[in-house]
C-alpha cells in the first residue's frame, strides 16, 4: 500500500484497542466525533507481542488478529498519515529468531544475532567498574538474561529492559543489519510515513562505555535505519530521552526529533507563573520535530536538564505529585521515598491530572503546544482529558497503565461532549486547517508572565498571547 506523505497536521498517538475495542473502532472515532483534528496517527505496536503492550514484538509482518487486519490499517491510512514503531534495540524472546538461537546455538543463523557476553567482554564479563559506567533506566536492572539452549548449556545474553525483551546485536551481526532492513523496507511496503525508532539511543554498546548513544557508532546506526527506511520513501523518528543536547545533534544532522522537553517547562510555567525558561527553550528548539506533552509511557524529567535549574526541575516535579498524590503512592512504593534528586526518570501521570485537572490550565498547554514549532502530537488520553486510571493500574500493577486507559466507544461519546475536550477539538482543526502555520515562528517582547507567539505564511497569520499569571488566552488571526 502507498503511504500518505508527513502533513503539518496533529497526530493522533494510540493503541490499536484504546479508542474502541480493535482498529475498526478507531477508524469509526477517527472519522467520527475526531473528525478534522488529526492529520496523521502513530498506531503503537499492533503486532504479535509477548508483553509490555505491543513492545516486545515476536513478528512485525502481522497484524495482531485480536486488533483487525493490514486491511484495517490500509484504510486508516489511505486517509492519515501513518507512524508504525519499530523496537530497533530488542525483540521478544518469543521470537523465531531468539527460539531458533536457543534450538540450535551455535549451528543457527541467528548465532550471533543477539549479544552475547562471552563474545562481548573481553573476559566474558563486565569489570565492576565496566557494569557501574551502563547507562541504565531502573536502578537495580540487570543487563542480562540466561539464554537456556537445547543442548542443555546456558550462557548470558544481553536484556536491557524486560526479561520478555532480548537485545538485537545491531552494530555486529550481519543478520541483524539484514533483519533491520528487511523489515523497515516491510513496513515501508504497508502504508507507514515514519518509523519510530524506538529505545534507540540503547542500541549501540561498546565495552568501556554508558552503552547509551555511543558516538561515533550511533551515527553509523542511524545512518542504516535511516537508508533502509528511504528507500520505501520514509522518515525516521528517534525516540530518545535523555536531555536536549542529543536532540540537537540528530536535528543537526537532518533527523525529525522529539520535543520531550516542552511538557516540564510548561508545567514550570503553569505552576510559578514565569515563562522564562519556556521562553528561552522556544527560542532554539528545532523547527523539524514533532511535540509532545504527554506519552504511552510518562512526562520526562531527565529531558529537561539544563533548561532550568535543578532545583526548579525538582520542585516541578514535587508540584506535580503533591497534586497527585496517588501517582506519589505508587512512585514510592516502587522506587524508595520521594525526594528533590534526579531518581526520577519519567512522572506516571495524565496530563490533565498534571495541571491539577483544571480546564484552564490544560487548554493554555495545549494552545502553546499548537503554536510551538513542529507538528503537535497528542495522547488520546491528553486528547480525552483524561485524569489518572488508579483502577487500571490496580489490576495491572504497571505504573504507566495510569496514563492507558482503554475508552469504550460510549466513554469516547460522553468524554468529546465535555467542553475542555470540545475546545480542544476546536484548537486541533484551527492549527491543521490556519495557513499561517505553514510559515515562519516568532516570539514577540512581552511581560514575565506573558507568551506571545505569532505564525506567519505570507499574507496569513496568527498569533496567541497567553497569560500565565490570570492563567488566559487569546488567539487571533487573519
Amino acid at each position: 500500500m502507498p503511504h500518505m506523505p508527513i502533513k503539518n497536521k496533529a497526530m493522533l498517538i494510540t493503541y490499536a484497542d484504546s479508542l474502541g475495542k480493535d482498529l475498526k473502532d478507531l477508524e469509526m472515532v477517527l472519522d467520527g466525533p475526531l473528525a478534522g483534528a488529526f492529520g496523521g496517527v502513530h498506531i503503537l505496536p499492533f503486532f504479535p507481542s509477548s508483553g509490555d503492550r505491543g513492545f516486545s514484538p515476536i513478528t512485525y509482518r502481522e497484524v495482531d488478529p485480536v486488533f483487525g487486519t493490514w486491511e484495517d490499517i490500509d484504510r486508516i491510512g489511505s486517509r492519515y498519515y501513518l507512524m508504525y514503531d519499530y523496537m530497533i534495540n530488542h525483540i521478544s524472546v518469543r521470537s523465531p529468531e531468539y527460539q531458533d538461537f536457543l534450538a540450535k546455538k551455535d549451528a543457527s543463523r541467528y548465532h550471533d544475532f543477539f549479544i552475547r557476553f562471552k563474545d562481548f567482554w573481553e573476559n566474558g564479563e563486565p569489570t565492576e567498574e565496566e557494569d557501574k559506567a551502563i547507562y541504565r533506566r531502573r536502578i537495580g536492572k540487570g543487563t542480562y538474561i540466561m539464554a537456556n539452549f537445547a543442548d542443555g548449556t546456558s550462557e548470558k545474553v544481553w536484556c536491557t529492559f524486560s526479561d520478555e525483551q532480548v537485545d538485537i546485536n545491531c552494530q555486529r551481526s550481519e543478520e541483524a543489519k539484514r533483519f533491520l532492513r528487511d523489515t523497515l523496507a516491510f513496513l515501508g511496503d504497508h502504508g507507514c510515513s515514519l518509523i519510530r525508532l524506538d529505545a534507540f539511543a540503547y542500541a549501540t554498546k561498546k565495552a568501556g562505555t554508558n552503552c547509551f548513544f555511543v558516538e561515533p557508532d550511533v551515527w553509523e546506526l542511524m545512518a542504516e535505519a535511516r537508508d533502509a527506511a528511504m528507500a520505501r520513501g520514509v522518515e525516521i523518528l528517534p525516540e530518545i530521552h535523555e536531555n536536549y543536547f542529543i536532540q540537537m545533534k540528530l536535528s543537526e544532522k537532518g533527523y525529525y526529533v522529539y520535543d520531550f522537553q516542552l511538557p516540564m517547562l510548561l508545567l514550570n510555567a503553569i505552576f510559578t507563573g514565569k515563562t522564562h525558561y519556556l521562553k528561552n527553550w522556544l527560542k532554539i528548539c528545532s523547527p523539524h520535530q514533532f511535540t509532545t506533552l504527554d506519552t504511552h509511557d510518562g512526562i520526562g524529567v531527565v529531558d529537561v536538564r539544563y533548561l532550568m535549574p535543578d532545583d526548579e526541575v525538582q520542585e516541578t516535579k514535587m508540584k506535580v505529585y503533591e497534586l497527585n498524590p496517588g501517582t506519589a503512592k505508587i512512585f514510592s512504593e516502587l522506587r524508595g521515598p520521594l525526594d528533590r534528586n534526579f531518581n526520577t526518570y519519567q512522572i506516571n501521570c495524565s496530563y490533565y491530572s498534571a495541571v491539577g485537572e483544571d480546564d484552564d490550565r490544560y487548554l493554555l498547554t495545549r494552545a502553546v503546544q499548537m503554536f510551538a514549532p513542529g507538528i503537535p502530537q497528542i495522547h488520546y488520553q491528553g486528547l480525552l482529558a483524561g485524569k489518572n486510571d488508579f483502577e487500571l493500574y490496580e489490576k495491572t500493577k504497571q505504573p504507566r497503565d495510569v496514563n492507558r486507559h482503554n475508552y469504550t466507544l460510549e466513554e469516547i461519546r460522553k468524554e468529546t461532549e465535555r467542553p475542555v475536550v470540545q475546545k480542544l477539538l476546536d484548537l486541533l482543526r484551527f492549527r491543521n486547517t490556519h495557513p499561517a502555520f505553514d510559515g515562519s515562528f516568532r516570539m514577540e517582547d512581552c511581560g514575565e508572565n506573558e507568551l506571545v507567539i505569532r505564525r506567519e505564511n505570507g499574507a496569513a497569520w496568527a498569533q496567541l498571547r497567553a497569560d500565565f499569571e490570570k492563567m488566559t488566552f487569546e488567539i487571533t488571526c487573519s
